[in-house]
């Protein structure tokens, strides 16, 4: 007997704004507490179950090799810090991390910190984060999520005894940066309804008499602030961010007691961050036009605007996009025609020089790096067809040791059976639009080839061209991957990420579609063929392509998307709404309105032919609810004309990051692989 999809009952929400009326047929799903709701969407994963239960012995076999690839009884590369030595290890069969250090030499006796898949035992969903050791090495605070709303409570370990106590503070980001005392530390709360962080606390440790004081209170919504201490130790240094300002201020961590001194009021406009290095501070900034960002320094005793002096101007043809601090270099790193690379400066300017790297499909940045007085920098490699290194690379005598490289127990796999390519494709509008791309060596462009095509394409966020060892569960089935490097990342630089945003967001979308286009016409695949995967911001991305050129795609994959965005931004209860405002545009402006309405997927859903599509979200997801798909998909069946799938899956115990443990994941993902993989058989 044929399953037959749920049909969600439609109750008419008339929703007005500019004088223009939208009618919600679906409104009432946004009530996670209705047991009417919950009851949908228990059908719709039962639904899902039904659909693809000819597919489980794909996905069993999907996940088994992709467990096997993974070297069970991994560890990190371990790290020096404050007199210990710091790792991250698993065991063979277990699904979380234990986090474990070694004091002074790596030949010590193991101390494990904590065991995560003892605390996760009694959980569905377990994540801990930001975990903060003190100065003196005695304790340690980290923060607890159960549900997967990124809501962290905080706790505290005597590393002297092993006695864990709950301090009581909820709804936190999880992490604390402690003061020089080893008794006081600051955190950053989030706000009840919206989950915005917006105010930094001080809790000073005490048996009889612990106190709590609220230190700085984010007032303007479209802000977040958080709280960290200085690589040099020196600074807790308290942020506020905008999608278009920044703001900071900063205290001795030697007097906790006293008041934070503001760096440098807001301005519109005007990003930086800052990092403390002996009598100055150094700070990154778009300040003065600098749209790639530039490099500036200002006396500790003077950090006003007016004080800042140039240290590295600024490049239209090179983006600045981060820095780290040594006692005796300066590391920058940069993007250039959408390559990573890391310059390497002596502060006595005696040398200025760049890693040695080549190719166009590799991702480098620098790794962990807290140790202040060394002169070796750890960085991290990886390429589409080389697994994840880590390099010790020394400054002074310019020589480098691997220090691990991902294993792949892979029998057949090597780098050298995968051929990777950067190609471009012309947008509607004439500009260039890099593709990063992997296959199977031997394939031929006959356009008989499945590919799934990714993008991101919002926030900035440029998705790298980087190794997956489960992505080879694709390539060796014939699979071409591809990375279209759309505008609203900043793969480009800064404009590139201009271009793709607020009245000029549509680019992300014609972009994407320019790509798969253009990969058509180069015969790497076809119509029937092509598949299409996003997720979050990436999913609104799934969702507007497949309005505008449904035909062009056999299967899509939109996860946790943002497809009700007019709704959404409407809702300034809703998490992240108003810190977006300058990332979409605000609806209440009635410019805008207009603008995000003409692209939002769940508006725009018209009688037309839709590409297989399925959809994956969290109940407990606090970016982007689970409301929206679930509306997105109930329409999707409403207005389509095809016999196309629509398929709806709902983790119950999760939000935005989907499962916690690292093999729960890779159920996950292989259930998004057969569904493609089921789709594309079929047509070779």
């Amino acid at each position: 007997m044929k399953s037959i999809p749920p049909v969600a009952k439609k109750i008419s929400t008339k929703l007005e704004k500019h004088n223009d009326v939208r009618i919600d047929d679906y409104y009432w799903l946004n009530d996670r507490e209705n047991p009417e709701v919950i009851s949908y969407l228990e059908k719709e994963n039962t639904y899902y179950e039904e659909m693809t239960a000819h597919t489980n012995t794909l996905q069993q076999q999907l996940f088994e090799e992709m467990k096997g690839r993974i070297k069970e009884d991994d560890a990190s590369v371990p790290y020096f810090l404050n007199g210990y030595w710091y790792y991250v290890r698993f065991e063979e069969g277990k699904g979380y991390p234990i986090y474990c250090r070694k004091k002074e030499t790596l030949e010590a006796s193991e101390i494990i910190l904590f065991d995560i898949n003892k605390m996760a035992e009694a959980y569905e969903y377990y994540k801990i984060s930001g975990i903060s050791i003190s100065p003196d090495n005695k304790k340690a605070i980290f923060g607890v999520d159960t549900v997967g709303r990124r809501q962290y409570e905080l706790y505290i370990k005597n590393l002297e005894t092993n006695e864990v106590e709950n301090l009581g503070i909820k709804n936190t980001t999880g992490g604390v940066a402690w003061a020089n005392d080893n008794k006081t530390f600051f955190y950053t709360q989030k706000n009840e309804v919206t989950l915005r962080s917006d105010k930094i606390y001080k809790h000073t440790l005490g048996k009889e008499a612990a106190t709590t004081q609220l230190v700085y209170h984010e007032t303007d919504d479209t802000f977040n602030t958080f709280v960290y201490k200085s690589k040099s130790r020196a600074y807790i240094i308290i942020g506020a961010g905008s999608t278009m300002s920044d703001e900071y201020r900063f205290l001795d961590a030697n007097t906790p007691a006293a008041e934070f001194t503001l760096f440098q009021e807001r301005k519109r406009g005007v990003e930086y961050g800052i990092s403390h290095y002996d009598k100055h501070f150094y700070i990154v900034t778009n300040k003065d036009g600098a749209t790639n960002f530039k490099l500036m320094k200002t006396p500790v005793e003077n950090t006003s605007a007016e004080n800042w002096q140039d240290v590295l101007p600024h490049n239209d043809e090179v983006l600045l996009e981060d820095i780290d601090i040594f006692k005796e270099y300066l590391v920058v790193t940069e993007r250039y025609q959408g390559l990573s690379r890391i310059r390497i400066m002596r502060w006595d300017e005696t040398e200025d020089y760049y890693l040695p790297l080549s190719g166009e499909t590799y991702t480098v940045h620098t790794s962990n790096n807290p140790d202040f007085d060394t002169s070796i920098l750890r960085y991290a490699y990886n390429a589409l067809n080389t697994p994840a290194s880590v390099f010790d690379f020394d400054m002074k005598s310019k020589t480098q040791r691997l220090k691990k490289q991902q294993q792949v127990l892979d029998a057949n796999f090597a780098p050298e059976n995968y051929e990777t390519e950067r190609l471009w494709a012309i947008a509607e509008d004439g500009v260039k639009i890099p593709i990063s791309l992997i296959y199977k060596k031997g394939i031929k462009r006959d356009g008989n080839n499945p590919l799934l095509q990714y993008a991101y394409g919002s926030y900035g966020h440029t998705t790298e061209p980087s190794f997956s060892s489960t992505r080879l569960s694709l390539l060796d089935r014939g699979f071409v991957y591809a990375i279209a490097h759309v505008r609203g990342g900043e793969y480009l630089g800064r404009k590139w990420y201009e271009t793709g945003k607020m009245l000029s967001k549509k680019n992300t979308f014609t972009d994407f579609i320019s790509v798969s286009k253009y990969l058509i016409a180069q015969q790497y695949t076809s119509p029937k063929l092509l598949c299409a995967y996003g997720g979050s911001a990436g999913g609104l991305l799934i969702g507007a392509v497949a309005n505008l050129a449904p035909d062009l795609y056999k299967g899509m994959i939109a996860a946790v998307p943002f497809v009700d965005v007019v709704t959404t931004m409407l809702d300034d209860s809703i998490p992240l709404t108003t810190g977006e405002y300058d990332e979409w545009g605000n609806p209440n402006d009635k410019e805008y309105y207009h603008y995000i309405k003409s692209y939002s997927p769940y508006d725009n859903v018209k009688k037309q032919n839709y590409p297989n599509i399925l959809v994956t979200t969290g109940f407990h997801d606090s970016q982007v609810q689970y409301w929206e798909p679930a509306k997105w998909v109930a329409k999707l069946r409403d207005y389509k004309i095809d016999n196309n799938k629509v398929l709806f899956q709902i983790n119950m115990n999760a939000g935005h990051s989907g499962a916690s443990g690292r093999f729960e994941a890779l159920k996950e993902l292989a259930q998004d692989y057969a569904f493609l993989l089921d789709l594309t058989e079929k047509n070779q």
